[in-house]
């Protein structure tokens, strides 16, 4: 499997960066030794001072398909998550500084947080979910997919123009405003709507 992350897809967290918000999506990838899952712990990595949670929701892929039309996109993904993006911010910004890729910042081990998943029911509305993250029980980042930049069906169809969709994909799909740091001790606990998917402590 593979793990495909959009970025900058909430216009306040482009503007928060100081990034330009994109008229096409940003697209990067993760390894699939990044994830990690079942309320694991997570270590701290030696290698940077400024790590980011970035609290994203998260499609499953179900079918294998490529050049996927927007149409039909929905056909393509069955379940949906909540999951931690975690970016070394540090070497992140020295990466973009010197106009170098910034994988090491984003695609190091256990980077990519996942809970449970849920199945995308008839009934769902897809652009109207809320979802949040609480670092110590303090609720620090909120979203909800009316302000996504691109939508989840334009997201399969573009990815899908250059990168086959396989079965146990996931796509990380942006998050919005309000990521920070993490300190060892924090615990994060992330909800859609009014689930907790996902709870794990930093160590």
């Amino acid at each position: 499997m593979k793990i495909i992350c959009v970025g900058r897809n909430y216009a306040d967290h482009a503007k928060e960066l100081k990034n330009e918000v994109p008229t096409e999506p940003v697209i990067f990838m993760k390894p699939k030794n990044a994830l990690l899952q079942n309320n694991h712990p997570f270590y701290y990595p030696e290698f940077t001072d400024n790590l980011h949670y970035e609290c994203e929701l998260v499609l499953r892929i179900s079918k294998n398909g490529k050049h996927i039309q927007e149409k039909f996109a929905d056909k393509y993904y069955d379940q949906i998550g909540v999951g931690i993006d975690f970016t070394a911010r540090d070497l992140q910004d020295k990466q973009k500084q010197k106009g170098l890729p910034w994988e090491i910042a984003k695609a190091f081990d256990n980077s990519a947080v996942v809970g449970q998943f849920i199945p995308i029911t008839p009934e769902m509305d897809k652009k109207d979910i809320n979802f949040c993250l609480y670092k110590n029980k303090e609720l620090v980042q909120q979203g909800n997919t009316k302000d996504l930049l691109f939508s989840f069906d334009f997201l399969i169809a573009y990815i899908s123009k250059f990168f086959t969709l396989n079965i146990g994909d996931l796509v990380f799909t942006g998050t919005p405003a309000g990521v920070g740091p993490v300190e060892i001790g924090d615990t994060l606990e992330a909800f859609i709507e009014n689930d907790s998917l996902l709870e794990f402590m930093i160590k």
